[in-house]
């Protein structure tokens, strides 16, 4: 496997890149954000870990440039800014995990390990349930009611699980789980925030919320409408 590293403290990119050459990766590394940036557009990689502060060039703008061009290179976020907003808007941009330093070698492996096994893109035919929401696997859209419903990438990750387990109830360590095949109790709050934001995105006026909470246990979607009295 080829892994770039873009990381500008050189005892932490110095411990990454001995750590998985060790284990027979194949390592790029760069202090540099503008290099890093073209390391990552003139390369094939199956993961890229991303500082965020870097000279010339930031991680954000790194990741942004990518995903605007389609990069679907998997991407883990390796930062000290450990606020629920900054991984929100890392997830927002298009990164696939988002680990706060400092780490433990093992888990950055478990993560990349994770992140490896994910297939970005699905083949499937439209999913459309009875309350007018429709999912278009291939192209990564959403539709309600003929409407398109603008969601970011981990939105669309979100709702593609709910929908997968429509009907049921699942925790919000289910969802982390199912949606970024990693458990961090300290990631799982995120979780709400994106619950809250899909239910406003696909709120129908006179209609129960699609995403119900059950308390105590998680969240449900249905798939048939609820009319409000």
């Amino acid at each position: 496997m080829r892994i770039l590293v873009v990381e500008d403290y050189l005892p932490t990119l110095n411990s990454i890149r001995k750590e998985l050459t060790a284990d027979g990766f194949q390592v790029d590394s760069s202090t540099d954000g503008m290099e890093g940036l073209w390391y990552a557009e003139n390369n094939r990689y199956e993961v890229i870990l991303l500082d965020i502060m870097l000279p010339n060039l930031d991680g954000w703008s790194i990741l942004d440039k990518l995903r605007t061009r389609s990069q679907d290179t998997h991407i883990i976020i390796l930062t000290a800014r450990d606020s629920v907003d900054d991984r929100v808007h890392g997830l927002d941009l298009g990164a696939d995990d988002y680990l706060v330093k400092p780490f433990a070698m093992e888990e950055l492996k478990a993560r990349i390990r994770a992140v490896s096994r994910r297939r970005i893109g699905q083949k499937n035919p439209l999913v459309e349930l009875p309350n007018g929401l429709c999912l278009d696997t291939t192209q990564r859209t959403v539709t309600l009611h003929g409407e398109t419903v603008e969601l970011t990438p981990r939105e669309y990750a979100l709702l593609f699980y709910l929908v997968s387990h429509r009907d049921t109830v699942v925790t919000r360590n289910e969802i982390w789980d199912g949606v970024y095949e990693f458990h961090s109790k300290a990631m799982s709050n995120v979780v709400d925030v994106y619950v809250a934001r899909l239910r406003r995105k696909l709120h129908v006026e006179g209609q129960s919320p699609m995403i119900r909470t059950r308390r105590g246990a998680g969240y449900i979607l249905d798939s048939t409408p609820q009319h409000t009295a």
